[in-house]
């Protein structure tokens, strides 16, 4: 339970929710199309928790503004450093949703390659080993032609789940920089990439935090909320080999 008061958290729900509070760190739930950072006069979702919580948070990862989901803030620079350094050494797993409207060359696997920067503010994939992004993924049928993609980045690169699906043909619903220009945020009332489970060890005790999202009517309505039910314990699917 925060101990935020209601009224701080009613100002700033549309920033995001709180999932869980410690004498170390929250863990919120940041709404999708609120920027990370502030920009263009607007204060982004770590300045609106700053706000709720009346103290400094110190980030330790980044969610894209079109995403939405899991956001862990420290609340003392040291703790931070510590985060930082799991997840430098992969000891913190991320697991997120997305869907597309799309057919995938291929419904689970591996996709690998180098990371470059491309026109505009894109990122394209390469063979080349160069800032090599890992992803691991499972696809699932929804309605209407539509794909469920459930993804663990190994790796943490800018743009690294977008441009990964787009490099198997399966842009995110969405996406206003990798979906086709017909499919865009014109066509969909929300980008569909959500941050949903984050599991990591700090000083001996484990930590585990799932949250469904909350916006979208590709990722409220029932053929989606069946699909994620029966697919269970993320973390227990048998992930292709790295």
């Amino acid at each position: 339970m925060s101990n935020v008061s209601g009224d701080l958290l009613a100002r700033y729900k549309n920033y995001f929710s709180v999932v869980h509070e410690n004498n170390e760190f929250i863990v919120i739930n940041k709404q999708a199309g609120i920027n990370f950072h502030s920009e263009d006069g607007e204060f982004g979702v770590v300045v609106a928790a700053e706000k709720a919580f009346e103290c400094k948070l110190y980030s330790v990862h980044r969610l894209d503004k079109m995403t939405s989901g899991l956001l862990l803030l420290a609340k003392s620079s040291q703790l931070a450093a510590q985060l930082s350094a799991l997840f430098f050494d992969h000891q913190v797993q991320k697991y997120y949703l997305a869907i597309s409207d799309k057919k995938p060359k291929k419904k689970q696997g591996l996709i690998k390659g180098g990371m470059e920067k491309s026109r505009r503010s894109m990122w394209k994939l390469t063979k080349q080993p160069n800032n090599l992004a890992i992803t691991q993924f499972f696809s699932y049928p929804l309605e209407d032609g539509k794909r469920l993609f459930v993804i663990k980045p190994r790796t943490g690169k800018t743009h690294q789940i977008r441009v990964a699906l787009k490099s198997i043909g399966s842009a995110i619903c969405g996406d206003p920089l990798y979906a086709e220009k017909s499919e865009q945020t014109a066509a969909f009332d929300r980008a569909y990439l959500h941050a949903y489970q984050i599991d990591f060890k700090l000083n001996d005790q484990d930590y585990h935090f799932k949250v469904n999202p909350e916006s979208g009517c590709l990722f409220t309505n029932e053929v989606f909320i069946e699909q994620i039910e029966a697919i269970g314990a993320t973390e227990k699917l048998p992930w292709p080999k790295i």
